[in-house]
């Protein structure tokens, strides 16, 4: 077995930081990441920089802000004038393969990406898709024929299957392998999702956060307050029914490692690319600044190196994660890389941790009523502020929830200054104008709709074919 560090990066999507049980926030069923926060670190202010889906991903594999990258938008496409991840690991004698959703290549969300730039350097396996959201209908492509692999039944359990296979060739091979498995869960459709699961969490049993009981979502069908409180949870029933189904997929893959006798060299590394409002402040979704959206899962494991047992308060970020891992594993960081080399700090080295980290969303959607927005999130506080000033400022200790805002306490003033002050050291650093979303919009999306949207490319017609088929869950599998 090779001295130098395998790596298991494994990704989900929207999946926010108190989702699952060893954060004690919210009753989520999560075993084994229960298991794998206690025999590493978990790192509650871990965030997502720029929370949507394709500017994160994007980030995470080039270790740049997304104002560098230029991924500003979901759909769009990552060029090939930077030194990504899979290409460093490969480059630097790695075997390197990709499982699961890309999100990067905003040509068609249901193409074939074959070989060669596109695939960003993963180059020994391949396994991904662009965008696959119906879970139930998941696939990949051959890439000798070109043509979609249908999963048989769960898509993240048919994903889990490849990575189990490779992680078993992988161990009897020496050479070290970087192997990235990214799971479309938890994101919606919230009830694509085994009934088995869907039985842990009875809607009625579902308790909302403190900041999600109130009665102002979208409510075109005129719902009673009852009605409207009973459909949130139901989705949120949902959301942790993923949850505790690739909770499983986990447990799956540990065992495989251990199968393998490489969990001693292997660095494992759980997170996701954004989190999810799930009602709370009476939003949806992501790209918004409060915890439940910028919040991510970070579970580091690496037996003997990163500390056992640790919770950490430290600041850290997805830009950050690219030249963290190229440095615990002794590959080069490229020269244009913007994230933190943070290893010394994951090892346990909490002087070794940042200030702040930054979190942005530039190019804010019309449609979602939003003002583009920037700020920072520290070991204690969150603030962000619009081009027309502060805008939040949350005490992260005293009030988790972020329901009390005090960016126009008096009392506050001095701790608001400081905090803008980080914010527009990060905006000198990142060479951020904060210019409007429509000036961002015209500078990075080229043919955009009035709402600064990308328009999602169409499906390949053999997929749209397949996926007009309505399913039903049934157990664990689906009938049609």
């Amino acid at each position: 077995m090779s001295q130098r560090p395998n790596i298991l990066f494994i990704l989900t999507d929207q999946m926010r930081s108190t989702a699952m049980g060893c954060a004690g926030v919210e009753v989520v069923r999560t075993p084994h990441l229960d298991r794998l926060a206690s025999e590493g670190t978990r790192f509650i202010n871990a965030v997502a920089n720029t929370p949507a889906c394709t500017p994160s991903r994007a980030s995470l594999l080039t270790g740049k802000h997304v104002l560098t990258h230029g991924l500003v938008q979901n759909d769009m496409t990552l060029g090939f004038d930077h030194r990504a991840i899979g290409q460093c690991f490969t480059g630097a004698g790695y075997r390197s393969a990709y499982i699961g959703k890309w999100h990067v290549d905003g040509v068609n969300r249901g193409g074939y990406i074959p070989p060669g730039p596109r695939r960003q350097g993963f180059a020994d396996f391949w396994a991904g898709t662009e965008c696959n959201h119906d879970y139930f209908n998941g696939y990949y492509y051959d890439d000798a024929t070109r043509q979609p692999i249908w999963f048989d039944g769960y898509e993240p359990d048919g994903q889990t299957n490849l990575a189990i296979n490779y992680l078993e060739k992988q161990a009897r091979n020496r050479d070290p392998f970087c192997l990235f498995l990214s799971w479309s869960p938890p994101h919606c459709p919230y009830e694509a999702v085994p009934d088995s699961y869907r039985r842990l969490y009875p809607p009625a049993e579902i308790a909302l956060l403190p900041n999600a009981t109130g009665s102002g979502i979208q409510n075109p069908g005129g719902l009673s307050d009852t009605a409207q409180q009973l459909r949130k949870r139901q989705i949120i029933s949902g959301y942790y029914a993923h949850i505790s189904a690739i909770d499983a997929c986990v447990g799956r893959l540990m065992a495989a490692l251990d199968a393998g006798d490489l969990r001693r060299n292997t660095i494992v590394v759980f997170t996701s690319d954004h989190g999810d409002m799930l009602f709370s402040h009476n939003r949806g979704w992501k790209c918004k600044p409060w915890r439940e959206s910028v919040g991510i899962p970070l579970i580091m494991r690496w037996p003997g190196i990163i500390p056992a047992g640790h919770v950490t308060r430290g600041p850290i970020s997805v830009v950050d994660l690219m030249p963290t891992l190229l440095r615990l594993a002794g590959v080069v960081i490229p020269g244009d890389v913007e994230g933190k080399n943070l290893a010394a700090f994951v090892r346990g080295d909490e002087t070794a941790a940042q200030e702040s980290v930054y979190i942005n969303f530039p190019c804010m959607n019309k449609t979602w009523n939003m003002p583009g927005w920037r700020g920072v999130v520290t070991r204690t506080h969150t603030y962000a502020a619009t081009p027309e000033g502060p805008w939040l400022l949350y005490d992260d200790i005293a009030d988790p929830f972020q329901m009390a805002n005090l960016a126009e306490s008096t009392e506050s003033r001095p701790l608001l200054k400081q905090l803008d002050g980080l914010t527009r050291r990060w905006l000198a650093e990142t060479r951020d104008d904060f210019a409007p979303p429509a000036v961002i919009a015209e500078r990075f999306i080229p043919n955009r709709n009035p709402w600064h949207f990308v328009t999602p490319p169409p499906l390949e017609p053999v997929i749209a074919e397949r996926q007009a088929t309505p399913y039903v869950t049934m157990g664990n599998g689906t009938a049609r």
